[in-house]
């Protein structure tokens, strides 16, 4: 997923902003509160996306919703909303979270599979496949039946996939070829 320059500003800010104040941990943790938040409430982004909704109100209702936020958190939330930017909240704040990640040298792994898989054939699949090279990792699972069987592992910029679908579709373009 592609983050807008906007997003990697804030975040590289309020990261900034955090190390210098020492509580990178606590706004770590609730920023991914909000990309949680953000991700599961259709209605909420919803509202924090109509434009014809006054930015007074958002705010406040922001604030409502992340009331047990530190002040660090709900001073970047009234930022972005005050400079019209709310629509990029979620999009800051997974930003703020890789470039945590980053320093503390967490690996963002990406699991796809077609149903849900035990611990024991997620570790096996990670395991073999050597492009982990760290104990220390964030695995964010996708699953999506579209893709029949297998799986496709993300790491970074590299991929391996192991799909029943592309199988298939690469047979098709041999038979298509021959």
């Amino acid at each position: 997923m592609l983050t807008s320059k906007v997003a990697k500003r804030y975040a590289q800010g309020l990261l900034d902003f955090t190390q210098e104040s020492g509580n990178t941990e606590a706004v770590f943790s609730e920023m991914k509160d909000i990309v949680k938040i953000m991700s599961t409430s259709r209605e909420l982004n919803q509202f924090v996306n109509t434009p014809i909704i006054d930015a007074r109100k958002k705010e406040a209702v922001a604030l409502e919703i992340f009331k047990d936020f530190s002040t660090v958190s709900k001073n970047i939330i009234r930022l972005v909303i005050k400079q019209g930017r709310e629509s990029q909240l979620r999009n800051i704040a997974q930003e703020f979270i890789n470039k945590v990640e980053d320093i503390k040298g967490t690996q963002r792994i990406t699991l796809v599979t077609a149903t849900a898989l035990s611990q024991e054939n997620i570790q096996k699949i990670i395991a073999d496949s050597k492009m982990v090279n760290v104990s220390n990792y964030d695995l964010e699972m996708i699953i999506k039946p579209e893709i029949l069987g297998g799986y496709i592992l993300r790491v970074g910029d590299q991929q391996i996939d192991a799909s029943v679908k592309t199988k298939l579709s690469n047979i098709k373009k041999e038979f298509q070829l021959n």
